[in-house]
């Protein structure tokens, strides 16, 4: 089931040095201070635009990108899930056609044993493309392509969760489940501080920052709002954000989506904001609880429906789909994160809007339980429920599949 799917100032650290730069002008020197941070990995100017690291330039940059390719020929940015079953891998290759599905696009391989997916004796990988979307870098003819991973013997790789994903939705296909995710995530300078926070101290106490508006309390809209551009262009579909609980945190919406497309979307559009926010020379940090203490951490909170639920009188399913999801409750944590539920032993507390990992609880409106009833659902009889507890850096392959399994094929 292929498918084709239409800044802030400073000061400087330990590695950091002020330079003062003499220039001359009309014949008179004249002295500007700029200070240039020294960083592991390149220098950037902080005079009031970011300028990237040392040795690129985004306007130089972009004097290549409008040179045009040959007709006939179209670059194919081959992308995909590596062994840490949560970071993202890519590379591009040269195509001679202008492909219309994924079935047009050939297989191709990689280095397995430099993303944890292979042996170095043995280190082939082969990339299955299954969906492909519109490149909103490169513009044009040009594909961004989500791949599954095999092995040398052409079984998946362990990292390859859409596989069985594909299988349970296949089966469950008559009940037409619908997914709506909400991707929380947390934006980082390059030093790993929580991008606009001071360097040695706390952001006022969290409050003003939810949906907030201006600069002393959003921070990183421009990486936001870029993301949502090329989410949209790309063929994603997005279908909104806004600034979360703690500061420098936003939430992205991708669905309703049926069955395996909400995996397909989800993973491309988080590799979407990784390349969006390299531009911004800004690290993007799904971990579901970033900054110890009294602050939010981020999750994926899981919208589901039936098609039962979704017609008159759907309550009675979404109570029977309560019912069934309290039975398996450690089930479902263990595959709400990478880690078998021990990322999200530091996030789901019962506190900051989160439910005890410990216990299972639903309500109506309550954010502080594991599956919360919209109030409109509750009003109206008919919907869907949220899964308030996959963590930020869940799969939503394994999510999604999850769900299925416990509410339409009754599996354990």
């Amino acid at each position: 089931m292929a498918r084709t799917r239409g800044t802030n100032d400073r000061p400087a650290g330990d590695l950091a040095t002020a330079f003062t730069l003499t220039t001359e002008c009309l014949a008179r020197p004249l002295t500007v201070s700029i200070p240039i941070i020294y960083h592991p990995i390149g220098i950037m100017t902080h005079d009031g635009t970011n300028q990237g690291f040392f040795g690129t330039n985004k306007t130089v940059l972009d004097r290549y990108m409008r040179v045009e390719i040959p007709d006939g020929k179209c670059q194919a940015m081959y992308v995909w899930v590596d062994g840490t079953d949560e970071n993202l891998r890519s590379k591009t290759r040269t195509l001679n056609f202008k492909p219309q599905t994924p079935a047009d696009l050939p297989e191709w391989n990689f280095d397995g044993s430099s993303t944890g997916q292979a042996e170095g004796s043995n280190s082939d990988v082969y990339l299955r493309p299954i969906a492909m979307y519109r490149d909103p870098f490169r513009l044009g003819d040009n594909k961004l392509v989500l791949c599954e991973t095999f092995k040398h013997n052409k079984k998946p790789t362990e990292s390859n969760k859409r596989r069985t994903c594909l299988d349970v939705m296949t089966r469950a296909a008559d009940t037409r489940p619908w997914f709506g995710m909400e991707q929380e995530y947390t934006l980082l300078d390059t030093d790993n501080h929580p991008l606009g926070w001071p360097k040695n101290g706390f952001p006022r106490p969290q409050g003003p920052y939810y949906c907030g508006v201006g600069a002393s309390t959003v921070y990183g809209r421009d990486v936001v709002e870029a993301h949502y551009r090329a989410c949209l262009y790309a063929g994603i579909n997005i279908s909104g954000e806004n600034a979360e609980t703690m500061p420098a945190q936003w939430e992205f919406q991708v669905g309703p989506c049926e069955g395996i497309t909400m995996g397909d979307d989800l993973w491309m559009a988080r590799y979407l904001l990784h390349r969006v926010a390299e531009d911004f020379s800004v690290v993007v940090t799904l971990d579901p609880k970033p900054v110890p203490g009294n602050w939010n951490g981020a999750g994926m909170h899981s919208n589901f429906s039936t098609k039962g639920m979704r017609e008159a009188n759907g309550i009675v399913e979404i109570e029977k789909a309560i019912e069934k999801l309290s039975k398996l409750h450690e089930e479902h944590i263990k595959a709400y994160d990478p880690k078998g539920g021990k990322d999200n032993e530091r996030r789901l507390t019962g506190h900051n809007e989160t439910s005890s990992i410990h216990d299972f609880s639903s309500g109506v409106a309550n954010r502080g339980v594991s599956i919360r009833i919209p109030r409109n659902v509750a009003e109206e009889k008919q919907g869907y429920l949220e899964d308030r507890r996959p963590s930020s850096n869940a799969d939503p392959y394994v999510v999604s599949e999850r769900l299925v399994r416990t509410i339409c094929l009754n599996e354990s």
